[in-house]
């Protein structure tokens, strides 16, 4: 057994699979622990990774991959509940029982990846179950450490993509006005975060939230999508109400392509509070969104 081995729930998503890179980067084992496990084809043979079948439900599972480690990430999202998947029980029941368990392992570092905008009087259920989740994972393991990114964007987001499909549209539709500020935040400084919070020594903040290099409304963030694809197009306000009532009608399909939920995060600025942890805590140094553009843009 390595003695630095973490387990990463979630291993396989987005940010799960960049953290599993920057944690071997950094010299740890991992072991990737999802339901349906999958090695990374950047990493087929690397030697300090193994794999754990394990549904973050399921008390045992849990127990199991959290057995022989030194501490463990928790990647685990949903973003829209289906029938046997929701938001309480993957974000509050789920995340309560692998620091339940972390904790009863006497595992050295437990860090719950959240997001920045939780609420507990949020009208999105959501936006709820993240800070109650959040409650949850500190009660059952008081030294946890609670990671809130901002908007993630990297070579394969979401964020991106679908802005740049928006660009095919003749007329961009705005959320409101296109003034939200967001601070867009690369998926790899987060990852590389989390690998710096499981160093040996442990940090003095407890909860940490992260943005990126740039504050940009989302009107400024289309503009940058447009112009790094060479195209012009005339920008649309749609007041939040009209995309509340078009969600209502997209929630009946089976793969809704906006939620309500999604317009909740829309309707508030998405910023790092200064007041805790940040990424000068961790000496990084995150992307610039424009200058990271590039990269993460289909081929045009």
């Amino acid at each position: 057994m390595h003695p630095n081995l973490i387990t990463v729930f979630g291993g396989t998503g987005f940010l799960g699979s960049a953290t599993v890179h920057q944690l071997l980067d950094a010299g740890h084992a991992v072991r990737i622990a999802s339901r349906h496990p999958t090695r990374p084809a950047t990493l087929q043979d690397h030697p300090r990774l193994e794999h754990c079948r394990a549904d973050i439900r399921d008390d045992a599972d849990v127990a199991r991959a959290v057995e022989g480690a030194w501490g463990v990430v928790n990647a685990v999202s949903l973003y829209v509940e289906q029938r046997d998947l929701r938001f309480t029980t993957i974000h509050v029941e789920g995340a309560a029982r692998l620091a339940r368990e972390a904790h009863k392992a006497s595992l050295e570092r437990v860090i719950q990846i959240s997001g920045i905008g939780t609420d507990i009087r949020s009208p999105s259920s959501y936006i709820r179950a993240r800070a109650e989740g959040e409650a949850a994972v500190l009660r059952a393991c008081p030294s946890a450490i609670i990671v809130r990114p901002s908007v993630l964007f990297g070579p394969g987001d979401g964020f991106v993509r679908n802005l740049a499909s928006l660009a095919a549209l003749p007329v961009i539709p705005l959320f409101g006005r296109g003034n939200t500020r967001l601070q867009p935040v690369h998926v790899t400084d987060i990852a590389r975060a989390i690998a710096k919070l499981c160093a040996d020594e442990p940090p003095t903040q407890h909860t940490f939230e992260l943005g990126g290099a740039d504050i940009l409304t989302y009107r400024q963030i289309v503009t940058l999508v447009l112009t790094q694809l060479g195209r012009k197009r005339p920008m649309l306000p749609i007041p939040f109400t009209v995309w509340h009532a078009l969600a209502a009608v997209a929630s009946l399909l089976p793969n809704p392509p906006l939620t309500r939920d999604q317009l909740y995060l829309m309707q508030q600025d998405n910023i790092a509070n200064p007041a805790f942890g940040t990424f000068a805590n961790l000496g990084i140094t995150p992307h610039s969104f424009e200058q990271s553009l590039p990269d993460c843009l289909p081929p045009h």
